[in-house]
């Protein structure tokens, strides 16, 4: 190639090199201070596609997850309005076999009855007052709850569950009880066992929702962990990889620039020609 000043083709050679190892250098540490190596989608248009996706699903998940735990809450919260009733009719039934007996005179037994009638209001006010927000859960409102825990659309993805528990004094049927006598005591114990059977059978109601939610729960917990590996993997920039790629492109750099400076000193020697 003979020697021209106007185009210095070297020149241009090593400062198109010297921006392509620039580039480099910066992609590396953009890809570092955000810690994605896909620092736009030119760089892998296809795993950012697919990773916006997985993005999408796990926000999705992680409010399911929420829809959840809140449901086990509402579940907790029934149940444990139903585990004071609970106690409120055994401590019935200590006090009918306390006044069915004459171990205690009739005198006694008005004061058994007295605390029985303040449990039987305590009982029903319970029932009455249980709530959620603004949803009463032992009343026998009754209402089919519906809670998404999926991050997609369609029934697979909702749990139902009919919120029907009443647990009123009424419905139970201890709410007539009286333990002023002992026919009247002797009675009671047999209605008291009955509403602790039904107690019993919401409580194991609520029991199977609440084990069926916690599955759920754990379910998500493991699809989650799982589709932040494979997010990880599409999107998480390698440190080891880019802090190799800083170091060859500030040497390559270097190198570019010692040769440009090289390079420039060309059509000089041109000019050595004329004279």
């Amino acid at each position: 190639m003979g020697l021209r000043i106007n185009t210095n083709v070297a020149s241009l050679n090593a400062q198109r090199q010297l921006g392509t190892q620039k580039a480099r250098g910066e992609h590396a540490l953009a890809a570092l201070s955000s810690g994605s190596r896909i620092v736009r989608a030119a760089d892998d248009a296809a795993g950012l596609a697919i990773s916006e996706n997985i993005r999408g699903q796990l926000g999705g998940m992680k409010q399911a997850r929420n829809n959840a735990y809140n449901a086990v809450s509402l579940i907790q919260i029934s149940e444990g309005g139903l585990n004071e009733v609970t106690n409120i009719l055994v401590r019935l039934r200590e006090l009918g076999v306390q006044a069915a007996s004459d171990n205690i005179s009739d005198t006694e037994r008005a004061f058994l009855n007295t605390e029985a009638q303040q449990l039987i209001l305590e009982g029903d006010r319970i029932a009455k007052t249980t709530r959620m927000g603004t949803k009463l859960l032992l009343d026998g409102s009754g209402e089919e709850l519906e809670y998404h825990v999926g991050a997609f659309a369609g029934p697979d993805n909702v749990i139902k569950y009919n919120l029907n528990a009443d647990a009123r004094a009424s419905t139970l049927g201890y709410d007539g009880i009286s333990m002023s006598d002992k026919d009247g005591a002797r009675d009671s114990l047999q209605s008291v066992d009955d509403a602790l059977i039904q107690v019993s059978k919401l409580r194991a109601d609520f029991g199977a929702v609440q084990s069926r939610l916690q599955a759920t729960v754990s379910n998500l917990d493991i699809q989650n962990e799982n589709l932040q590996a494979a997010n990880s993997r599409l999107r998480d920039a390698d440190v080891a990889f880019e802090t190799a790629e800083i170091a060859q492109s500030q040497v390559l750099q270097a190198g570019a620039v010692s040769v440009l400076s090289q390079a420039n000193q060309i059509n000089a020697q041109a000019l050595k020609l004329i004279g």
